[in-house]
C-alpha cells in the first residue's frame, strides 16, 4: 500500500502571497501568530506579509525568537507566545527553521501530552491535527511547507530530533518567489543543493515508487536548469521561480517515501557545530552517492544523470553512475559549496561520535544500502 499526504491547498508564482489573507478569511480564522525569524523582520521580508495581513484587517502578533537549527527552547517560547496571543492560526514565514518551529508549536498546543518536545522524535502517536498553519517559504530548499517532517535540536543531548507526523502538515502553502529574492548567494546555493539532496535521496530510497519518481525526476531537472542562474543573479525571476517549484516538488516526494544517510550524516553536524543544514547536505551528497552506488539503486543513477542534463544514450550502468556523481559534484562546485568537512569546522576527533549519531538517525532506514557505524565513519573520513 502506498500513501501520499500533501497540503490541502497550495499557491505558486510571484506575488501570490496575497492569497494568505483570502485563505485565512474564508476559513474563518480571527487572529494570526506570525512565526518568523529576526533577520526576516530586520530586512523587511516579514513586512511584505504583514502588509497582506494589514490590508485585510487581520489582527496578528509576531514571534521571531528562532535561530537556525531551532531548539527546544525556541519551540517552548513560541508555544507560550501562541497561547498568550489568543491566535487561532499561524503564518510560518521563513526557511525550514521557522516552519519547523511552527509545526512543533502547533502539534504541542493541540497535543499537550507532548509538551516535553523530546517525545515527538520519530513517529509520535499524536491524536489531534496541529494548529492550522499557512506556510510561506523564503528559501528554495527545505520544502518544509509541504512535508510531514520537522527537525528540532536538543542542545542538551547534542542531537537533532527528526519528527514525522501527518498531523503537522500545513493546511496551506504559499510559494512566492518574490520573498526569496533577497537570499544571498551562499544561502541560495546551500538551500538549492539541499533540495537536490531531497530529490536524489528519495529517488533512490527503497520506498520510491511511480509517483514519487515522477516528482523527484522533475525536481532534479529543474534544479539542474535553474540553481546556477539563481545563485548568479538573485533577481532572475525565472530562476527563482524554477527553484521554488523544484524544492516544493521534491518535498512532495521525499515527505512520503523518506530520505537516506546524507541527511543522517548532516543532522549531527547541525547538532554538534550548528552547521547550516543545506551546507552539510550539499557537501556530503557526492560522497554518499559514491557509497550508495553499490546498492540495488545503482541502475537509477542513469536517471539522475539524465535529469542532470547528461546525454545517457548508449551508456552502461557503470558509466551512468560515474556521470551522475560527476554532474552532482560539478553543480556543487559551480555554486561554491565547500568540498571537505575540515573546511566547515568539523573536528577529526568527533568523527566516531558523529557516525554513531548518524547511524541512529531516523533517516538511516531509508538508505538504499544497509549501513553501519563503521561505514558511516569511513564516509566522514573520506569527506574530511
Amino acid at each position: 500500500m502506498k500513501r501520499i499526504i500533501l497540503n490541502e491547498t497550495s499557491y505558486y508564482g510571484a506575488g501570490c502571497r496575497t492569497a494568505i489573507a483570502d485563505e485565512i478569511t474564508k476559513r474563518g480564522f480571527k487572529k494570526v501568530l506570525l512565526v518568523t525569524d529576526k533577520d526576516l523582520v530586520k530586512f523587511g521580508v516579514a513586512a511584505k506579509v504583514e502588509e497582506v495581513l494589514n490590508n485585510a484587517a487581520i489582527p496578528y502578533e509576531i514571534y521571531s525568537d528562532i535561530k537556525p537549527n531551532p531548539t527546544i527552547k525556541n519551540v517552548l517560547d513560541g508555544l507560550a507566545a501562541f497561547k498568550a496571543s489568543g491566535a487561532d492560526c499561524m503564518v510560518a514565514l521563513g526557511g525550514g527553521s521557522s516552519i519547523d518551529t511552527a509545526k512543533a508549536i502547533g502539534i504541542i498546543n493541540n497535543n499537550p501530552e507532548f509538551a516535553d518536545v523530546r517525545s515527538l522524535e520519530g513517529v509520535a502517536p499524536t491524536k489531534n491535527k496541529a494548529v492550522p498553519t499557512f506556510a510561506v517559504p523564503t528559501t528554495a530548499g527545505t520544502a518544509a511547507e509541504v512535508t510531514i517532517n520537522y527537525v528540532i535540536t536538543d542542545e542538551e543531548n547534542r542531537k537533532k530530533m527528526v519528527c514525522v507526523d501527518p498531523n503537522d502538515i500545513p493546511v496551506c502553502a504559499v510559494i512566492d518567489c518574490e520573498l526569496m529574492m533577497s537570499m544571498p548567494k551562499g544561502l541560495t546555493a546551500a538551500t538549492g543543493m539541499d533540495a537536490l539532496t531531497h530529490a536524489i535521496e528519495s529517488y533512490i530510497t527503497p520506498g520510491a515508487w511511480t509517483m514519487s519518481d515522477m516528482f523527484e525526476f522533475k525536481a532534479i531537472e529543474l534544479i539542474h536548469e535553474h540553481l546556477y542562474n539563481a545563485v548568479q543573479d538573485g533577481n532572475d525571476v525565472k530562476a527563482r521561480e524554477g527553484m521554488a517549484e523544484a524544492q516544493y516538488i521534491a518535498g512532495m516526494g521525499f515527505s512520503n517515501v523518506g530520505l537516506g544517510i546524507v541527511h543522517s550524516m548532516a543532522h549531527p553536524l547541525g547538532a554538534f557545530y550548528d552547521t547550516p543544514h543545506g551546507v552539510a547536505n550539499a557537501l556530503l551528497l557526492p560522497y554518499v552517492l559514491e557509497y550508495n552506488a553499490d546498492s540495488p539503486a545503482r541502475e537509477k543513477y542513469l536517471g539522475i544523470a539524465k535529469a542532470m542534463g547528461v546525454d545517457t544514450t548508449g551508456m552502461s550502468v557503470d558509466e551512468g553512475v560515474a556521470a551522475a556523481i560527476k554532474a552532482v559534484r560539478d553543480l556543487s562546485l559551480s555554486v561554491n559549496i565547500p568540498q571537505k568537512l575540515n573546511e566547515i569546522g568539523v573536528r577529526k576527533e568527533d568523527l566516531h561520535d558523529l557516525a554513531v549519531a548518524a547511524f541512529n538517525d531516523v533517516c538511516t532506514g531509508g538508505n538504499p544500502r544497509p549501513t553501519s557505524v563503521e561505514d558511516i565513519e569511513k564516509i566522514y573520513n573520506i569527506a574530511f
